[in-house]
C-alpha cells in the first residue's frame, strides 16, 4: 500500500501509515528544516529495517553528522522528500516526480493521498490578518490544489485534515469550495470533528478530518470509537530531569525508568536516547508569573488571568484581550490544552506544571504532549523544532485513521 503526504510537515500523519504498513511514494514540504525532519525519520525507519539502527542512535548521540547518517540512506528514499512549496508553477515538475517515483517502487497506482493544507488561515485567532496579509491568503488558498492531486493520481482513498475553523472560514464559502472540487475529481467525502485525546493522546486537540473515496465505491466512514484514557499529563514528565531555563538536559539521560503510559504508547522504548530536552531563557518576571499561575491551579483549580497579577508584574495597558495569556500544563489531569504553532513564539501558554522549575515546555516534552515518541528527532533550531511540532498530527491519532484505512482498503 503506498501514499503521497502532502503539506507533510514534521511527519506526523506519515507516521502513522508508515507503522501500519503503507510505503510513501512521496513527502511534499515547504519548510527546510521540517524536511530535514522528514529525511532524519526515513533514515531511522531504513536503518530499523536493515537492522543497523545503531548508526541512527550514534546520531542522536552526537558520534556522527547529518550527512554521515544520510550517507547510509539510499539517496531514492531520501529524494521522496520534496521541499517544494504546491503551486500552479510546481505541480508540473511534482507530479512528475512522483510518477518516477511510483515507477521505480513498482506499484499501479498510489493507494492513499494524505495530508493538510496550512492550517493557522482557518483557525479563529489566525483569520484577523487574513485579508491584510497577502502571504497569509495566499497559504489559504493552498487547499485547492488537493483535489488536483486527486485527478492525477486517482487514489483509493484519501484522508485530509484541518482544524474545524475550515467549516465556518468566509462563511463557509472555503469548504464549500472544497467540497465542490472533490465531488468534480470524481469523489465523495464525509467529514467529522475528531478529539485526539480519544485516540490516547494526553491532548484536548480537536480536528477536522475528511475522508473521500471515489464515487463509484461502497465505503463508509469509519467507527473510530471512544478510547478510555485514565492516564495523566505527568507521566509525558516524571522521568525526564528537571531543568532550569535555558539548559539542555538531554546529556543527563532520563531520570527514572519510563512511566505505564510512555511504555503503553510506544513513546520511550528499550535503547532510546534522550534528545532536545532543552528549553528557552526566561527572565525572573515571567518565572514569578509562572509560579503565581501555577499556584492557582494546584492550590485552586483555577487558571490565572492577566488581570489577577499583581501591578507590578504587568507590561500591557491592554487588559480586556488575551486575559489567558499565561496557562499552566496541568499534570494532575488527562489531558493537555491544545499544543499549537505559537509555542515557537514564547511559552507563557504551556508553562511546566513543576513549581520546582518555573519555565515552559522543552522541546521534548512538548513532542511528548503530541504522542511523538522520543526517538523522533525534528531538525533546525528549537524555535524550528517548536513550531513543527505544534503544527503537527500527533502520531497516535494518525496511527488509528491510517489502521481503519489499511482495513478499508484490504
Amino acid at each position: 500500500m503506498t501514499y503521497i503526504d502532502l503539506f507533510a510537515g514534521a511527519g506526523g500523519m506519515s507516521e502513522g501509515f508508515v507503522r501500519n504498513g503503507f510505503t510513501p511514494v512521496a513527502h511534499i514540504e515547504a519548510d527546510r528544516e521540517a524536511c530535514f525532519t522528514l529525511k532524519t525519520r526515513t533514515a531511522y525507519y531504513y536503518l530499523l529495517q536493515s537492522k543497523k539502527s545503531d548508526v541512527y542512535f550514534d546520531y542522536l548521540k552526537g558520534k556522527i553528522t547529518r550527512a554521515d547518517l544520510y550517507a547510509q540512506v539510499p539517496a531514492n528514499l531520501l529524494d521522496q522528500v520534496m521541499n517544494v512549496e504546491i503551486s500552479r508553477w510546481t505541480l508540473e515538475n511534482l507530479f512528475e516526480s512522483i510518477l518516477h517515483s511510483v515507477k521505480r517502487i513498482g506499484v499501479s497506482q498510489v493507494d492513499a493521498i494524505v495530508g493538510g493544507p496550512p492550517c493557522q488561515p482557518f483557525s479563529i485567532i489566525g483569520r484577523g490578518a487574513l485579508n491584510n496579509n497577502k502571504t497569509r491568503e495566499r497559504r489559504a488558498n493552498l487547499y485547492r490544489f488537493f483535489a488536483e492531486f486527486l485527478i492525477a493520481f486517482k487514489p483509493k482513498i484519501f484522508v485530509f485534515e484541518n482544524v474545524p475553523g475550515l467549516l465556518s472560514a468566509k462563511n463557509g464559502r472555503v469548504f464549500r469550495k472544497i467540497q465542490a472540487s472533490v465531488e468534480s475529481a470524481g469523489y465523495h467525502m464525509e467529514i467529522r470533528t475528531l478529539d485526539a485525546h480519544d485516540f490516547g493522546v494526553l491532548q484536548q486537540r480537536r480536528r477536522l478530518i475528511l475522508i473521500g473515496w471515489p464515487k463509484k465505491t461502497d465505503l463508509q466512514y469509519p467507527s473510530f470509537g471512544e478510547k478510555a484514557n485514565g492516564y495523566l499529563v505527568n507521566q509525558l514528565f516524571s522521568d525526564l530531569p528537571t531543568l532550569e531555563p535555558s539548559e539542555d538536559g538531554s546529556g543527563k539521560g532520563y531520570a527514572s525508568i519510563p512511566t505505564a503510559y510512555l511504555v503503553h504508547k510506544g513513546l520511550r522504548r528499550t535503547g532510546d536516547v534522550l534528545t532536545q530536552h532543552v528549553t528557552r531563557p526566561h527572565n525572573e518576571r515571567d518565572r514569578e508569573i509562572y509560579g503565581l499561575t501555577i499556584e492557582a491551579w494546584l492550590n485552586e483549580r483555577r487558571r490565572l488571568k492577566y488581570t489577577d497579577l499583581p501591578v507590578r508584574l504587568k507590561t500591557r495597558k491592554n487588559e480586556t484581550a488575551f486575559l489567558d495569556r499565561f496557562k499552566v500544563v496541568a499534570g494532575d489531569i488527562t489531558y493537555s490544552h491544545t499544543l499549537l504553532a505559537h509555542i515557537a513564539k514564547d511559552g507563557h501558554y504551556y508553562i511546566h506544571p513543576s513549581l520546582k522549575q518555573l519555565r515552559s515546555l522543552s522541546v521534548r516534552e512538548a513532542a511528548r504532549i503530541q504522542s511523538f515518541p522520543d526517538n523522533y528527532y525534528f531538525e533546525g533550531w528549537r524555535t524550528s523544532a517548536f513550531r513543527q511540532i505544534g503544527n503537527a498530527v500527533p502520531p497516535l491519532m494518525a496511527e488509528t485513521i491510517a489502521s481503519e484505512i489499511k482495513r478499508m482498503l484490504l
